[in-house]
């Protein structure tokens, strides 16, 4: 089994330990959207071709492994994911969708 991974002139293995923390860090919402943002971080990393290998939600912030091809960098990768998914979470503090 090959643990790398490729492109057309390269053969790669870049995991990244990244770590979020939320600006909205409330204990009851962290129930509530715990399902949702693993799904929502996997679906996101796959549109940037990375793979969210393994991840650990806490009350107040969140660990993740993600693989991220070279062509990527590991900080528009995470702006990325972290940005689509504030737009996503309703119900955080200021956010427009909160109001509705």
């Amino acid at each position: 089994m090959n643990k790398f991974e490729s492109l057309s002139h390269t053969a790669w293995e870049c995991k990244y330990h990244v770590v979020f923390i939320p600006k909205c860090r409330r204990k009851t919402r962290y129930r509530q959207l715990r399902q949702h943002l693993g799904e929502a971080f996997r679906k996101l990393a796959a549109q940037k071709e990375c793979k969210v290998e393994e991840g650990h939600l806490m009350v107040d912030h969140m660990h993740m492994m993600l693989s991220i091809p070279p062509k990527y960098s590991v900080s528009q990768v995470a702006g990325f994911i972290k940005g689509k998914s504030a737009i996503d979470r309703p119900g955080c503090m200021g956010s427009a969708s909160a109001t509705l």
